[in-house]
């Protein structure tokens, strides 16, 4: 009998343990949610070992109600549908089994409306968190992070930017002119330096959705870098990545399903021939193991919108990895995507963030993008998102735009990415402007086909960005720069710059992206050279800085290049003109695009130069008569504005 109630006593000690790990709650995703949101439903998302198998999860909290609880095949994740229609803001007790956890239901502070996205009214400014400056009290070292070093010697490894230092420099943005902020990521990338000195100091490898990276600084931290910049009349646009995750991204060991990314069979693999510890071939020479399973993407994007692609180049490309490093997430996944959906709402809500830039749009599943567009769009209308669409012909960028008519499917994907002006400007600045397609011939041929595009005006272009050369290469060729932002910052777009372009920073990826990454001057310790200054910056820095940032402020508020026409002259004898036409105000962009001097034949142009005679240059504050002809010095630009 003894041996029967010990045996009793046991079984019981036992199921009580395996009760109490059952009900271990590690995190839950989001980390509090908001009430009054048009869709009233949230999932959260429970990490903890063996919480798929609690008996029963309950809330008495007035005015939510659990709709479903989702048992994934991890049995360490649980997913629970609550309806938060009648909710009101408080702390919702959630009990699991015996264990109670307290849930904080906020208060929005705004309407989803009354959230303003970024338009062609501003000019966005694209830095690196890691390499733009480094605010008071940053960390030597992160405590529990996996192994990482600062060195900005070497190109490919972390430099110590953060968000306090963007944020003690906002004054900086102010006196350039530019209105909106876009940071490449900033969440947690925890992944361990490699043996050949990269790491993720560039953000694209997410390990924690809700978290900011502690080397960039805290959620608070960034809360406070957004109101402060909205403070000064900046706005700020996140950076985020639908397409893949980090590699030390807990789905990554643990996914929550078996489909939780796309064609993972490699991840367990025996003797796959590749690094546990970062995916990447374990082969001395680089090359790719024989019999892995692994599926790199093919990087062309064409054959999403390919009436004739076969199903091989469509998986290849939308299932495929974009490095072994970076998990491919299944956007088809109903459960994932809700949770990246949720993930972006509760950003906005969070800190504020004015728009969304999403990395490598088309590599995802084109309908669940749609469908959280459309999502977004329903909740903020006046919400802006940009997609990374880099394909260099009009015709494929056109057809990612909300309410394309030559798409199969809305996308509702209100901005893309002009990736042809980028193109043909690389191409144009190194060319002379003949009488067919040479030179700034590439420019007029790339607008022609604005007629493809719904919203032309809701297009962003740049002439360089974080993933190209600079537009200087490795030289100083101020005219052919003028000319670029002079087109850049006047043409029907959104204009994009990239960090460093004002005082002429260059650089190319021939060896290493790192290369056109560089620490802009004087946002370190120890710099010598202060570019934040006009004290600090060379004779030519400040020369090209001041340059820029005229142009940028005159271009503020101004509506003739915010809501005015756009008439566009084929080059003519090496001159290409665009006028931008508004309530009988206009601005006259004249370019020479040869090596020698041009002239501006004005009977020509007599439709939008009307009467105009004495007319003022922009650029330089020099007055011009048009009632004559112009003499254009080699690689001229005005902006006339009469």
């Amino acid at each position: 009998m003894k041996r029967l109630s010990l045996f009793c006593l046991l079984v019981s000690t036992t199921l009580t343990l395996m009760a109490a790990k059952k009900t271990v709650i590690d995190r839950i995703d989001p980390t509090d949610w908001y009430v009054g949101m048009k869709n009233p439903t949230v999932q959260l998302m429970v990490y903890g070992q063996g919480i798929r198998d609690v008996a029963s999860v309950t809330t008495d909290y007035p005015g939510v109600r659990i709709d479903s609880l989702v048992r994934l095949d991890s049995p360490n994740y649980l997913l629970i549908y609550l309806n938060l229609k009648d909710a009101q803001p408080g702390t919702m007790t959630l009990t699991f089994g015996k264990t109670k956890v307290q849930y904080q239901l906020k208060a929005r502070e705004k309407k989803g409306e009354e959230r303003m996205g970024f338009t062609n009214a501003d000019v966005l400014y694209m830095l690196m968190p890691d390499r733009f400056a480094q605010g008071a009290n940053h960390p030597t070292q992160v405590k529990g992070m996996r192994t990482y070093v600062e060195d900005r010697t070497k190109p490919s490894l972390r430099h110590g930017g953060d968000l306090n230092g963007i944020r003690e420099h906002l004054d900086y943005f102010k006196e350039l002119g530019v209105t909106a902020l876009w940071f490449t990521p900033v969440l947690e990338n925890d992944s361990p330096d490699s043996k050949n000195g990269f790491s993720t100091y560039h953000g694209y490898a997410t390990t924690d959705y809700y978290k900011v990276d502690p080397r960039f600084g805290s959620n608070a931290d960034y809360k406070r870098l957004c109101d402060e910049a909205h403070a000064k009349g900046l706005k700020v646009v996140m950076d985020m990545i639908f397409n893949h995750s980090g590699f030390e991204h807990p789905w990554t060991k643990d996914m929550p399903s078996k489909d939780w990314l796309n064609t993972p069979d490699w991840l367990t693999e025996k003797q796959s021939g590749r690094d546990p510890q970062t995916g990447f071939t374990a082969n001395s020479d680089g090359s790719e193991p024989a019999k892995s399973a692994y599926l790199q993407t093919s990087y062309k994007l064409t054959p999403v919108v390919d009436p004739y692609g076969s199903q091989i180049d469509l998986k290849e490309t939308v299932e495929g990895w974009f490095v072994p490093s970076m998990p491919d997430l299944n956007q088809h996944n109903p459960h994932l995507m809700r949770y990246l959906i949720q993930n972006s709402i509760w950003w906005i809500e969070t800190v504020g963030i004015d728009g969304i830039r999403m990395d490598t749009y088309p590599y995802a599943y084109a309908d669940a993008m749609a469908q959280w567009m459309k999502e977004l769009d329903d909740e903020y209308p006046n919400f802006n998102t940009v997609g990374e669409t880099w394909v260099t012909e009009p015709a494929y960028t056109a057809a990612w735009q909300k309410d394309s008519k030559i798409a199969k499917k809305n996308s509702y994907l209100k901005t893309v990415m002009d990736f042809s002006f980028f193109d043909k400007l690389n191409q144009a600045k190194h060319e002379e402007t003949d009488a067919w397609w040479q030179g700034l011939n590439r420019l007029y041929g790339s607008f022609v086909y604005d007629y493809l595009y719904p919203n032309p005006s809701s297009v962003m272009a740049f002439i360089e960005n974080h993933d190209t050369d600079r537009f200087l290469g490795k030289g100083k060729d101020t005219l052919a720069l003028k000319q670029a932002l002079t087109l850049l910052l006047t043409v029907n777009r959104i204009p994009q710059l990239y960090y460093g372009t004002e005082i002429l920073m260059n650089g190319t990826k021939e060896v290493t992206d790192g290369h056109v990454r560089q620490d802009f001057p004087g946002g370190f310790p120890g710099d010598e050279h202060n570019a934040f200054t006009k004290e600090g910056r060379t004779k030519a820095e400040q020369a090209m800085f001041a340059w820029t940032s005229r142009l940028l402020h005159w271009r503020q508020g101004n509506d003739v290049i915010i809501k005015g026409t756009q008439t566009q002259f084929i080059p003519f004898k090496g001159v290409y003109v665009i006028a931008r036409q508004y309530q009988g105000r206009t601005a006259l962009v004249v370019l020479n695009g040869t090596s020698k001097p041009a002239t501006l034949e004005v009977e020509r142009y007599a439709e939008v130069i009307g009467d105009a005679a004495k007319v003022k240059d922009v650029l330089t504050g020099r007055y011009f008569d048009l009632s004559k002809n112009l003499e254009l010095k080699p690689r001229q630009s005005l902006i006339l504005d009469f």
